[in-house]
């Protein structure tokens, strides 16, 4: 697998990605919220607002009376299980979510990525309506940002370091890259098995990223770009 630096593309339609820095610094404050409540804090936070299938589904009661069972479509997004789970899905939004906000502008791009996070959540939801871990992190919505960046600019190079042997940036297109990264998800999901990981909310998140950027994109803005 390759690390993502920073890609070549440059910014055309907006002065600056501030609904993406939005979305990453908010993660970031969410997650230290927990943080700051120690283990029982982090603990606490995913059962109480991560998306639990059993709960959603009806099959059995929610932690939290006041909040209804179907908002944690939504807000379990926001949460992260530790560290290495936020940096990495933040680093994937840095590196690629500007260039998908600018192809979309502010507005739509924030619906894009609330719509990419709650599709592949309802993909886990459909898969396993029983199942009684709650679902975290914003890896559905940035699987749907790696969707979006895939249609719209495969050929942009993308500077990576490799995990194996890191010496120096290499550049490669995005299509190798983020192309590297879907089937490493497939390959979770039809071949490794069950290992904890929601591997489906990410094959989720790009189908429906893949699909959802035909629409929302400006319409100046061609497919298969770079």
């Amino acid at each position: 697998m390759f690390l993502p630096l920073y890609d070549s593309n440059k910014i055309a339609h907006i002065e600056r990605p501030f609904v993406n820095y939005a979305l990453i610094g908010f993660n970031i404050v969410v997650f230290l919220l927990q943080w700051l409540g120690g283990q029982d804090g982090l603990f606490m936070g995913q059962i109480t607002y991560g998306m639990i299938p059993a709960v959603v589904s009806g099959a059995v009661e929610g932690p939290a009376p006041w909040l209804p069972d179907h908002a944690t479509i939504l807000t379990y997004m926001f949460l992260h299980a530790d560290w290495l789970h936020l940096l990495s899905n933040m680093l994937f939004l840095w590196v690629f979510g500007d260039n998908v906000e600018d192809a979309m502008g502010h507005v739509k791009y924030l619906v894009f990525y609330l719509a990419c996070g709650v599709l592949s959540g309802l993909a886990h939801l459909l898969l396993f309506p029983g199942a009684m871990g709650p679902l975290v992190g914003a890896s559905g919505a940035v699987a749907g940002i790696i969707g979006a960046y895939l249609v719209l600019y495969p050929k942009v190079r993308v500077f990576v370091l490799n995990r194996l042997i890191i010496t120096f940036p290499l550049a490669l297109p995005a299509w190798v890259v983020l192309g590297l990264w879907v089937a490493t998800q497939l390959f979770y999901v039809f071949i490794w098995g069950n290992d904890g990981v929601a591997w489906w909310v990410h094959v989720g998140g790009v189908l429906a990223g893949a699909v959802l950027v035909v629409v929302f994109k400006r319409r100046q803005v061609p497919l298969w770009g770079g």
